[in-house]
């Protein structure tokens, strides 16, 4: 029987099980998974929130192959006050670079935030800088090229200083805290993400 997780991935934990370097991993999370499990696609290791993790070995080509359309929802918090025009900019496509190439981000939905999201705090915190603004940001895309979040806020004028996956479908992170664990059985998570793979 397939086993499906959810995690609240802490900020500076590497989203893989095994060490390396000394580095915090899913392996150092106080919850004991099965062998076969492993988590599916990427987090960085400067990013936080939703990863999913399971046994199911189609859960991979359907969340994350190249013909995956799954929505992936961020909250982002950049440095300055990001405008109105550096948000349709984001929105609109933008140019970043991918492996060394020039590439044109596709289109996705970019809407600014009033205040601080109702997410846990990070530890460590942000560096908090009394002459620079910050401001949040929520970007919900369709495609997952590396480190493209960071990149396109850059893009536009506003680097990224936090990073947190929101939802993936309408599996959505919602009250969970930092290195909390969640199991789902397999036709609610496969509801959630919209996945037909029975």
């Amino acid at each position: 029987m397939y086993r499906y997780y959810t995690i609240y991935k802490p900020y500076q934990m590497v989203a893989r099980f095994g060490k390396e370097n000394d580095q915090v991993c899913l392996a150092d999370l106080d919850f004991k998974f099965p062998k076969d499990v492993y988590p599916v696609g990427r987090l960085d290791a400067d990013s936080e929130g939703m990863l999913v993790l399971t046994s199911d070995p189609r859960m991979n080509q359907e969340l994350i192959g190249p013909r995956s359309r799954h929505a992936r929802t961020y909250l982002v918090q950049v440095e300055g006050a990001i405008t109105d025009e550096a948000c349709k900019k984001i929105a609109g496509g933008i140019q970043i670079s991918v492996d060394g190439e020039v590439y044109k981000t596709q289109p996705c939905i970019v809407r600014k935030l009033e205040g601080e999201p109702d997410i846990p705090e990070r530890v460590p915190p942000i560096r908090f800088r009394k002459n620079i603004p910050t401001s949040w940001i929520e970007v919900e895309l369709k495609e997952g090229k590396n480190r493209q979040v960071r990149k396109m806020t850059a893009a536009a004028g506003f680097p990224t200083l936090r990073l947190v996956r929101k939802s993936i479908g309408s599996l959505k992170i919602g009250k969970m805290q930092p290195g909390e664990v969640k199991e789902f059985v397999q036709k609610e998570i496969l509801d959630l993400l919209d996945v037909r793979i029975l």
